[in-house]
């Protein structure tokens, strides 16, 4: 490992404490070489083992760019790792308006080669692990905690970047346990505990009327505990562009909301909003052996576009009951085309 992949960047490093006591001040600039990180391409010095906590008010931040905190920028062959814990103490953003809260993320930017395992995050502002620009990327054992009340608090948000895996992870959030953007292919997801949270989503997408192109996505061995979603995929009415070859398979839900659901017409008004002859289309998406329980009457809602409709949808051994004694879930597809083998609730695919 040469200087550079040892290299942390501080962003905001007027913010950095640690658990024994606070050895920066407001003023302080360090060099992690002056904390035993070495250059000799042998030692192991990309280990955390103690806990790095943001600052607890957000007046700190007044002066400093806020969105900028701890992150990795153009470093190849990054292995992050350790027993230790990132604190992003997000209480105190929360408490006020949403416009206002900073990305305080673990954030990896343009980081080929790399990987972060065996770490704790907890109470991010916003989304707790950041990942964009980066190829042959992978995250593994994670514990990621956030109150289910707190907002916008993704557990780990991809955006353009390729041939990425996470494995093995415990995702316990306010807003999605991992939210797919733009520009993404090759994502493996598998063996991961999503709850409480919004689930696994793809999207939302195509908001600024922008080409979208997301392909090759496969989440497989995942659990979900009473989650606001399950499995989903939402797209914006006036995006253009693309979702397609995207795998969902042994999932199992517990007392989720939306298990399966797709959104083709998200718009700002939910519910209100004057259909479009744009949108991203949805193609070549497989639902297998799911198993679980929902929440509320419909457990597969697939709201398709019109003029582009989802096609290519296949489900195959999908069984999803009520989470209520005595209660009956209903499948509705608008404008989805595929086939289906062993659904129930029964199908509503159009062939």
């Amino acid at each position: 490992m040469d200087a550079f992949s040892a290299l942390l960047f501080l962003y905001g490093l007027a913010s950095l404490h640690f658990t024994r006591s606070n050895l920066c001040t407001v003023e302080d600039h360090f060099d992690v070489m002056d904390y035993g990180a070495t250059s000799d391409g042998y030692t192991d010095d990309s280990r955390i083992s103690g806990t790095i906590m943001a600052p607890k008010s957000p007046s700190l931040w007044d002066g400093k760019d806020a969105s900028q905190w701890l992150g990795f920028k153009d470093v190849s062959g990054l292995n992050v790792d350790g027993l230790g814990t990132i604190d992003g103490q997000g209480k105190a953003w929360w408490d006020q308006s949403c416009r206002y809260h900073p990305q305080l993320a673990f954030k990896f930017i343009s980081c080929n080669g790399s990987s972060v395992s065996n770490l704790n995050f907890i109470n991010s502002s916003q989304t707790h692990i950041l990942v964009t620009g980066c190829n042959s990327f992978s995250i593994n054992n994670v514990l990621i905690e956030s109150p289910q009340n707190s907002p916008n608090t993704d557990g780990i948000h991809i955006h353009s970047s390729q041939q990425l895996v996470i494995t093995n992870s415990q995702i316990r959030c306010g807003d999605d346990c991992i939210s797919i953007g733009d520009h993404n292919s090759n994502i493996q997801i598998t063996n991961v505990e999503c709850g409480p949270g919004h689930g696994i989503s793809i999207g939302s997408l195509g908001k600024s009327r922008n080409y979208v192109n997301v392909e090759k996505i496969h989440v497989t061995n995942a659990s979900f505990n009473r989650t606001t979603n399950g499995a989903r995929i939402k797209t914006w009415q006036v995006g253009r562009g693309y979702v397609r070859d995207i795998v969902f398979e042994n999932l199992v839900f517990n007392s989720v909301k939306n298990p399966i659901i797709i959104d083709q017409n998200y718009c700002d008004i939910r519910d209100a909003c004057k259909e479009q002859v744009t949108g991203v289309e949805i193609s070549n998406v497989i639902y297998k052996e799911i198993y679980g329980t929902s929440t509320t009457g419909i457990a597969i809602n697939l709201n398709c576009s019109k003029s582009v409709p989802c096609r290519g949808i296949s489900m195959e051994s999908v069984l999803l009951t009520s989470a209520k004694a005595g209660r009956h879930v209903t499948a509705n597809c608008r404008n989805a085309y595929g086939q289906e083998i062993d659904v129930i609730p029964y199908p509503c695919l159009l062939g």
